[in-house]
């Protein structure tokens, strides 16, 4: 291993959830890897988010509460450039093992990055409202 994989891992933190013989490798991946990092990035994501939704001029705060989590949802479903970036910034903390997996399914594991990251920002839209009010 690679002193920047062997910095990557120790960063990190560790496995977040279970892993065990049962998992399947998308599980493992998940709880090894993309749970660690996205914990890790989170303050990032809520920034970027924020930035978005000023840079898009779309009057989120005073939206309802259901209002704003479809607003997050299709934020990062709809629209590609904005995924594009926060999956670069899951991406880029994986190390060359972690890569080389990641392509053989990337698809799942697309799905899963984003479907969690929609729900840790959808968890923080108080703490979002809290930022921009302070």
């Amino acid at each position: 291993m690679n002193d920047r994989d062997t910095f990557l891992k120790n960063f990190r933190g560790q496995t977040i959830g279970s892993v065990n013989a049962q998992s399947s490798s998308d599980e493992s991946f998940q709880n090894e890897v993309l749970r660690p990092i996205l914990k890790l990035q989170n303050d990032l994501f809520t920034a970027s988010f924020i930035n978005y939704i000023e840079k898009n001029k779309t009057d989120f705060y005073s939206q309802t509460t259901e209002k704003k989590m479809s607003i997050i949802e299709n934020a990062i479903q709809k629209d590609i450039k904005f995924r594009n970036v926060l999956k670069g910034m899951i991406i880029g903390l994986f190390t060359t093992d972690e890569y080389a997996e990641y392509k053989k399914n990337s698809s799942s594991l697309n799905k899963r990055m984003m479907s969690m990251l929609i729900e840790r920002l959808k968890s923080q839209v108080k703490i979002m409202e809290t930022n921009v009010n302070s």
